[in-house]
């Protein structure tokens, strides 16, 4: 779970900030690099699946988001959330769609699934098979049939059903 703050400079607007869901990756890659470079602040942060399980993912992704909001070398004065409220001491509005609806929610969006991008290629070299790279981690047919071969590694979120259910079927866990 990846999840990112941003604090946009007026004076330096990106154009083309949108719901990242909406970008093709390639677009979200030279967004995130214009972000990085204009942003008055940005921090990323992740939770990992193990935590994930531990707390669920509503919860991982209010921590995640509290974490990047934390780790900002400027602190802000006000928050634009994402459709949820994070436990900080600064005043804060949820926006429903908010990716799509404001931007800095949006540059904060590119940044964390560009890093989340980032780790899944990484964790592809280490647990080849799943098409992680590929897939973004999502149950794609490939991803299902590394599950049925391999069985889940110590990425993978074991509270998720189709994670569960490889286990349960004798899976080794690949650490």
């Amino acid at each position: 779970m990846f999840a990112a703050a941003v604090i946009l400079d007026p004076a330096r607007p990106i154009r083309g900030l949108n719901d990242s869901k909406l970008l093709p990756p390639e677009r979200r890659e030279t967004l995130a690099a214009r972000i990085r470079e204009r942003a008055l602040a940005f921090a990323i942060e992740a939770v990992d699946a193990y935590r994930i399980d531990r707390i669920n993912i509503y919860q991982a992704s209010r921590l995640a988001m509290k974490r990047a909001v934390e780790s900002l070398a400027v602190q802000p004065d006000f928050l634009f959330v994402d459709a949820l409220s994070l436990d900080v001491a600064v005043p804060q509005q949820a926006l429903i769609k908010g990716d799509s609806r404001c931007a800095s929610i949006a540059a904060a969006s590119i940044l964390a699934k560009v890093a989340r991008d980032e780790s899944l290629r990484c964790w592809e070299t280490v647990y080849p098979g799943y098409g992680l790279a590929s897939n973004k981690g999502y149950c794609a047919p490939e991803h299902f049939a590394g599950l049925d071969a391999l069985g889940p590694t110590c990425q993978h979120r074991h509270s998720f059903d189709p994670v569960r259910a490889a286990a349960c079927l004798g899976q080794a866990v690949l650490f």
